[in-house]
C-alpha cells in the first residue's frame, strides 16, 4: 500500500514543492500523532475513575471518546477547505496546540460538560493532523523516500497503542486521572516545540478535491466498503472502550493485573501493525478478511473465557494482534479500489472509521448502563465479524 501510495503522490508532486532532507520535520510530524493519539486512547484505562471523580455513570464518561471521534471526523473531511490558503505549517502546530489546550481543560474540568467540551477541541486536532499529516510528508522528503517518511510518522500510532493505554492505567493509580491528562499536555507541548523548530514553512494546494471526493464516494464498492469500515471500528470500540468493567466484572483482576492485560494488547497491537505490511502486498484479499476477523474472535474469546486469567491473556493478545493489522489493511484494500483517488479514498476511509469509534461507544454505553459491562464486548465481536465477510467479499474488486 504505501509503494502505491508514494508512486502516486510522487505523480502528482513536484520535486520543486519539496523541502529536500527535512527528517527532523517528519519525526516531528511523529511525535505529534503520538501525543494526539495517546490522548485520545487515555479514557479506556481511566474511565472508571473519571466517572466516579465527575459523579456521573461509565458509560456518560465514555462519551469523551465518542465526542473525539465525531469531531475528528469532521476536522479530517473539512479542514483542507476551512484552511484552504493557510501555511501549513501553522496549521500542524495550531492543531498541536489544540491538544496541549484540551489535556490541560480535561485535566481541570470541574464537570462532564466542560470535559466533552475540551474533548472536541482533540477531535479537531486528531483529525486535522491525520488528514495533513501525509501531504506534509510529501513536501520534506524527496520523492523516493516518502514511503520511509511515512513509516516515521504512523509509527507514533502504533507506539501511542504500545503505550499510551497500559501506561494511563498504571500512572492512573498513582497520580490520579488528572496527573495522566496533564502527562498527555506535556507530552503534546514536547511535540509542538520541536515542530516549531524543525518544519518548513509550506503553501497549500491548489486542487480542493471536492469533485474527486463525489467521484469515490458514488463507487457502490466503496459504500459497502465504508459500510464494512463502520462494522469493524464501531464494534472494535464497543468493546475496547468499556474494557476494564468489563474485564473486571469477568475476572476480577487489579490494577496492576489490567495495565499488565493492555500492555500485551499493545505490543499484539503492533505485532499485527508489522505483519499487515507484507501481507497487503503479497496477499491482500487474506488480510481483509483475516486482521477483522481475527479482532472480533479476539473479543468474543474474551467474553468466554475471561474468567481465566491465561484466556483473559490470550484473548487480549489475539484482539490487539487483529485490531493492529487493520490500518494498512484498510488503506491498501483503498489504494486498489481507488487507485488515482488515493487522498480522497483515505479521507473517507479515516472519516468513517472515526464514526465507528464515536458510534461504538455509544452504543457501548448504552450496553454498559442497560444490559452488563460485558455485553459490548458479544456485541462487538459480532459486529466485527460480520465487517470482515463484508470487506472480504469486496475484495476482488480493483
Amino acid at each position: 500500500m504505501v509503494s502505491t501510495a508514494t508512486s502516486s503522490i510522487s505523480n502528482s508532486t513536484t520535486s520543486a514543492s519539496r523541502t529536500s532532507g527535512s527528517w527532523a520535520g517528519v519525526v516531528s510530524l511523529g511525535l505529534g500523532i503520538f501525543a494526539i493519539v495517546m490522548s485520545e486512547f487515555l479514557p479506556a484505562s481511566l474511565l472508571p475513575r473519571m466517572a466516579g471523580d465527575l459523579q456521573v455513570s461509565i458509560g456518560q464518561a465514555g462519551q469523551a471518546v465518542s465526542v473525539t471521534a465525531f469531531a475528528a471526523a469532521a476536522s479530517a473531511l473539512f479542514i483542507s477547505v476551512v484552511l484552504l490558503r493557510a501555511d501549513r505549517r501553522r496549521v500542524m502546530i495550531g492543531l498541536t496546540l489544540l491538544a496541549v489546550v484540551s489535556n490541560l481543560i480535561v485535566a481541570f474540568a470541574p464537570n462532564l460538560v466542560v470535559l466533552l467540551s475540551a474533548r472536541l477541541l482533540l477531535g479537531v486536532a486528531l483529525g486535522g493532523f491525520w488528514a495533513m499529516a501525509t501531504a506534509m510528508a510529501v513536501h520534506l522528503v524527496h520523492a523516493d523516500h516518502v514511503g520511509r517518511a511515512l513509516t516515521i510518522i504512523n509509527s507514533g500510532v502504533a507506539i501511542a497503542t504500545v503505550v499510551a493505554v497500559p501506561l494511563g492505567a498504571w500512572l492512573g493509580e498513582i497520580w490520579g486521572w488528572r496527573g495522566v491528562f496533564l502527562l498527555g499536555a506535556g507530552v503534546a507541548a514536547l511535540a509542538l516545540l520541536v515542530q516549531a523548530s524543525t518544519l518548513p514553512h509550506i503553501k497549500p494546494g491548489a486542487a480542493s478535491g471536492i469533485r474527486a471526493l463525489g467521484l469515490v464516494l458514488r463507487s457502490g464498492v466503496v459504500l459497502g466498503g465504508l459500510l464494512a469500515v463502520l462494522l469493524i471500528f464501531g464494534g472494535h470500540f464497543s468493546g475496547f472502550t468499556y474494557i476494564r468493567p468489563a474485564v473486571e466484572i469477568l475476572s476480577g483482576i487489579d490494577a496492576d493485573a489490567f495495565a499488565l492485560l493492555l500492555l500485551v494488547f499493545g505490543v499484539a497491537t503492533f505485532v499485527g501493525t508489522a505483519t499487515s505490511g507484507p501481507l497487503a502486498d503479497r496477499a491482500p484479499r487474506v488480510g481483509v478478511l483475516l486482521f477483522p476477523a481475527v479482532l472480533g474472535v479476539g473479543m468474543l474469546v474474551m467474553l468466554v473465557t475471561g474468567g481465566s486469567i491465561v484466556g483473559l491473556f490470550v484473548a487480549a493478545a489475539v484482539w490487539g494482534f487483529g485490531f493492529g493489522g487493520m490500518p494498512t489493511t484498510l488503506m491498501s484494500w483503498g489504494a486498489r479500489i481507488e487507485p488515482t483517488r488515493l487522498e480522497q479514498i483515505g479521507g473517507v476511509i479515516v472519516t468513517v472509521c472515526n464514526i465507528g469509534v464515536a458510534a461504538g461507544a455509544i452504543i457501548g454505553g448504552f450496553l454498559v448502563d442497560s444490559v452488563t459491562a460485558s455485553t459490548p464486548l458479544l456485541i462487538g465481536g459480532i459486529a466485527a465479524i460480520m465487517g470482515a465477510v463484508l470487506l472480504a467479499s469486496l475484495s476482488r474488486h480493483r
